[in-house]
Parts: structure tokens; sequence; C-alpha cells
């Protein structure tokens, strides 16, 4: 047998420990290999670019940025997954130097061990990339609203990109174990594992402080947006104070609670506590800085997947104009739109035609010399009653302050209007009149860029009389309206392409769907989808295998341990109790954290919108907390099976 076969055979020996390290290189792989596939698609840039230029842009950008992050951290977990094995396997590395290895050979033998490592997760995430690529196009069809989809294609050039950046990441990452193994004297790698660790100890006033960072990181981002205090000061060090309370809270607070469990004698010497407490007091001191990763980076992931499918919601898009589609119409002296009734009876038809049901109401808006926008109350009332919405009643010399945007509408319902009195001038006019505001409304039933207020019809009247522009606004109320992507392209092509304008310099008309926004919104969303979603999976596997790592690390120290114990009467159920206890510490107390930090984040992000988070959020929660109780039992069983043949 040669040294390179020595090396390899390394790798077999030691499979158990080296096969989260495997099997999340090989994830890592078949995630940058799919950033690589959606980037060098043909027709995906093609597609939205039929939306917008930006996107395809954004597009671009956001794959490339994507698989950058992608390659930064998997350099980061591969170091620390190789610092992992480097500490477990100290012992080996002292015998096998007592033995007559030199460090130059130990460091060669490590090179050997992650590139075989290396080579079979490029092959093996690659190949599993390859074989779902198809299903992979298909769910980025979706999320990027590509009508039609997306065809398969050999992807040559990703396979090349992923095989040559990961491999150059693994030569990179092994180099760097030779520096990991300068450390210690042969004395010191023998008697690594029998080293005694001292008692954990945890400050009291640190741990008061981890629960106040929390509370007031959690405020700071209250204060941001329910007080609409969009400063980003603000929220970053909301975020800061946070990250550095959940740092505490593991190293300091979840210390002091163990120790605290170890100071009430009939809690602590209730049958198998003694040993499971004490065991839990060293494991969380040892497991802080893992758990406090584990916390983060499961919250950012969670956090970024819940955003990304907030925004992609069709109310998003609602909130912003709640009409299906709109017709807006110029009529002036010498530019006269007479299309106007052939259009909206074009589109009363067709809807009918597709079974869409369907309210219209129509409003011609007015301008004071201020820049404000008058509606009629009656046109105001006609449009809120489409929308669901109660009518309102206004007196001679009233108004109510309609919102027109989002920002404008958050206004309203945290200052209402800000004054009591409006003053309006008559446009081009010598009539003025002060207003009386009665109150400010609490959603958006006239989408404008301007300020808009209602008034009564006489009121409106007199502002608009004189006015020679009229501008009609015919708005279709649709509740499927995110069905109406054939429609839409339907009347398009017969308002514009079906109509002859003559010599008109300008088209006497604008059409606009709503659904035509939401694509176009779907699709930037949806790439912020693919983004945040697969890099927070990355993130939430690494955080994982961050467990396994630590958890195989203290295996023969647990072995022997319970080998102790047993001698003295622990049973099998027992050990079985024990050990369950401690994994469940290890896999879902990070996650607890994660999910209460992503609630508070989800939280805030209702307060700025009009629709529920609450389906995302669940939907989130569910799947990453099912995926954990899968690896949770799994790891249980192939553990306890381990320690039962060792022990027992």
């Amino acid at each position: 047998m040669n040294f390179r076969q020595f090396a390899s055979n390394n790798v077999f020996r030691n499979k158990r420990t080296y096969v989260a390290h495997f099997l999340s290189s090989a994830f890592s792989v078949m995630i940058f290999f799919t950033y690589s596939l959606l980037s060098f698609h043909p027709n995906l840039r093609g597609e939205i670019v039929s939306g917008s230029t930006t996107l395809s842009v954004l597009g671009t950008m956001g794959m490339k940025i994507s698989q950058v992050i992608i390659f930064v951290f998997s350099f980061l977990f591969l170091l620390y997954s190789v610092s992992a094995f480097i500490k477990l396997r100290k012992k080996e590395f002292g015998i096998l130097l007592l033995l007559g290895m030199s460090r130059k050979q130990l460091n060669r033998m490590l090179f050997v061990e992650n590139i075989v490592i290396g080579v079979a997760a490029i092959v093996t995430g690659i190949l599993v990339g390859v074989v779902f690529s198809k299903l992979i196009l298909l769910i980025c069809a979706t999320m990027l609203a590509v009508e039609h989809g997306l065809p398969f294609y050999l992807p040559g050039n990703a396979i090349l990109l992923t095989a040559a950046a990961y491999l150059a990441l693994f030569i990179i990452v092994a180099a760097f174990t030779s520096f990991m193994t300068k450390k210690g004297t042969l004395a010191e790698l023998i008697k690594a594992e029998d080293k005694p660790k001292p008692e954990p100890k945890a400050s009291v006033l640190l741990s008061l402080l981890s629960v106040l960072l929390i509370a007031i990181g959690y405020a700071c981002v209250f204060i941001f947006v329910i007080g609409r205090i969009l400063s980003f000061a603000l929220l970053f060090g909301g975020v800061l104070l946070v990250i550095i309370g959940t740092y505490f809270l593991f190293t300091q607070l979840s210390v002091y609670i163990m120790r605290a469990l170890k100071r009430r004698p009939h809690i602590f010497f209730n049958r198998t506590n003694l040993l499971t407490i004490s065991e839990m007091v060293y494991r969380m001191r040892d497991n802080a800085v893992m758990f406090f990763m584990v916390s983060i980076i499961s919250a950012i992931a969670f956090t970024g997947i819940g955003t990304s499918l907030a925004i992609g919601d069709p109310g998003l898009a609602a909130m912003k104009n709640p009409y299906a589609f709109s017709y807006i119409s110029f009529n002036e002296s010498d530019y006269k739109n007479d299309f106007e009734q052939k259009h909206i009876r074009l589109i009363e038809e067709t809807l009918e035609r597709e079974g869409f049901a369907y309210q219209m109401a129509s409003y011609t808006p007015a301008h004071t010399q201020e820049g404000f926008t008058l509606v009629k109350l009656s046109d105001y009332n006609r449009l809120a009653s489409a929308l669901g919405y109660d009518p309102e009643m206004l007196q001679h010399g009233e108004t109510l302050a309609a919102p027109s945007t989002i920002s404008q509408n958050s206004k309203y319902k945290l200052e209402g209007a800000g004054t009591d009195t409006v003053r309006m001038v008559q446009f081009e006019g010598s009539w003025e009149m002060t207003m009386h505001i009665k109150k400010a409304l609490q959603h958006i039933v006239i989408p404008e860029p301007y300020e808009v207020y209602i008034v009564t019809d006489s009121d409106y009247d007199r502002f608009n009389a004189g006015n020679l522009m009229k501008v009609n606004y015919v708005e279709f109320v649709v509740p499927k309206w995110h069905d109406t992507r054939a429609v839409t392209r339907e009347l398009t092509d017969a308002i514009y392409k079906g109509t002859d304008t003559g010599s008109l310099q300008y088209t006497p008309f604008q059409f606009s769907a709503l659904v035509t926004q939401w694509v176009e919104s779907r699709q930037t969303n949806g790439i912020l989808l693919i983004v945040s979603g697969l890099v927070g999976i990355v993130f939430f596997t690494f955080a994982a295998s961050f467990i396994y790592f630590r958890l195989y690390a203290d295996l023969s120290r647990d072995e022997e341990q319970y080998r102790m114990i047993s001698k003295v009467g622990l049973s099998r159920k027992e050990l079985a109790k024990t050990v369950t206890r401690q994994l469940v510490l290890m896999f879902f107390l990070p996650l607890l954290v994660a999910f209460i930090h992503s609630s508070v984040a989800f939280l805030a992000l209702q307060q700025l919108v009009d629709f529920s988070v609450a389906s995302h959020t669940l939907a989130i929660f569910a799947s990453f907390l099912a995926i954990q109780i899968i690896y949770f039992f799994v790891t249980r069983w192939r553990y306890l099976n381990h320690l039962y043949q060792k022990v027992m």
C-alpha cells in the first residue's frame, strides 16, 4: 500500500466523521451549479427582458452575487469542518508522528484526504444537479413567472465553471491544513483527549445583559416600522444588538440557567437529571459559539426567504393599485378620445366572455393651483363600493384626505392628516377656499402621484369650472385579477394595435393592467426569492453540519463516559433518555431562538403591509422544522446505535 492509498483509505475508515462534511460540500456544489445553470440558460435572459431591461441586469447580478456568497461561505464552512476534524484526530496524529511520520508527510496525508473528499463532492454535486436540473428549471420558471417555462439544455459551461471553482476551493482549503497542524507538541497531541475541562462559569450581569440587549434590539426594529423612522442606523443598530445579545444568551445565560438547575436538589437529583444537567452544562459552554452561529444563520435564512415570499405576494401589488384594469381617456377641444365607449365595451365583453366577475367605476379628477387632486364624493363612493369599503358623507366646505400611495397611507394611519384645514385655490382662477379636513381615510382608493382630497360634488364643480382638459379614469375591480394575463394580452393588442388613431399626434387614451405590474414585480422578487432561498437553504445545511461536527467531535469522550456509568447500573432506556435530551437541546434550542428572531422580523414586516404574511411565516417555519425533526431522528438513531455497540 503506497502513501496515496493510505491517505485515501483514511477517508473511508473515518467515513462516519467525514459524512456530514462530504454531504454538505456536495450540497453546496449542487447549489452553486444551480446558479450557474440559471446564469447560462439561453432563454431565461430573454424572458426577463420582455418585462423590463432592468430585470435582466438585476437577474444577472443576482445570480453572480449569489454564486460569490455561496463560494465564500463554502470556504468558511470547509475551514471550520477541517479544523473540527483536526481537533478530533489530534491523538491519531500524535500516534502517527510517534511511529515515525514526519510533519511534512502528515500535511501531505491531510492534503490528499481533502482532495479525495473534494473531488467526490464535486462529482456528486454536479451529477445530482444535472439529474434534477429539469425540476429546478420548472420551479424557477414558476418563481420568475416565465409563462412558457424554461426548456432543458446541456449545461456544459455551468459544469465547467462549478468544477473549476470548487476544485480550486478544495485545493486552497487543503493547503490551509498544514498551518493547522503545526501547533502542539507530540505529547500534547497524544494527551489531547485526556485533558480535563474546567467547570464552566457564567456572569450574572452578562446573563441579564443578553436579555436586555435582545429586548432593546427588538424595540429598535419596532420603532423603525411602527414609528416610520426610516433610519438605517436605527435598523442596523437593532439587528446588531440582537446579534450581540444572542451571543451572550448562549455563552452566559444558558450556562447560568444550567448551573442554577444544579443548585436545585429536587430537580438535579431526580433520577437521570444529575447526569443530563451536568453534561448539558459542559455542552452549552463548549457549543455556545456553534449555537450562536446556527441561530443567527438560520434566522437570516428564515427572514430572507419569508421577506421574498411576502414581496412576491399579489397583495403587495394590490396595495399600490387596487384596480385590475385602468383606462384613462384624454378629452380636450383639439385632443379628443372618440374610442372611449368602444374600448370600455370591449373590456366588459372580454371579461364576461372569459368568466371574470368585475365591477366598474370612473372618476374625473380636478386639480388645484397647489397641485392637489380633487375627486367628487359621488365618484369616490362608487369606487369605494366596488372595493368593498363603506361610503362617506360630507358637508359643504368639508373634505376627506385620501391616501394615494403606500407611504402616505402609512402616514395617515399613524398621524392622521396632520392638519385640520387645507387651502385650495382654483387652477388659473381667482376662486379659493379653506376646506375643513373631516378625517384622513385609511385605504387607497385613488392611486395618484399627488395629494388627493375628496370634496362634495358642488365644491368640485366650482373648482373645475372652465377646465377644458377632462381626463376620465375608468377603473375595473376584478377579484381574480392575477389570472388575467391572457385577457390582458388580448385587450392590449385589441386596444392599441387594433385602433387606428389616424393623424392624431398623441394616443388619446392609456390602458394598463395590474397583472402586468405584478408579473414584472414577481420576476424581480422571483430572482430575490431564488437568491435568498438557495442561500438560506445552504446556510441551514451548513448550520446542521455544525451540529453534526460538534456531536461527533465528543463521541469518543461520550463512549468512555457512558461505558463507565453503565457499569454502575445505567440501563439502555436511561441512556437513550439522557442522550435524547442532550440532542434535543443541540438541535432545537438554536432553531427556537432563530424562530423567535424571525417572528419578530415578520411581525415588524406585517406593520408595513396590508395583507397577511402569516401564511408565509408558518410555511417557512413548518418546512424547516420538519427537516430538522427528520435530521434529528436520523442522527439520534445512528448515534444511539453506535453507543449501544460500544457501551452496552
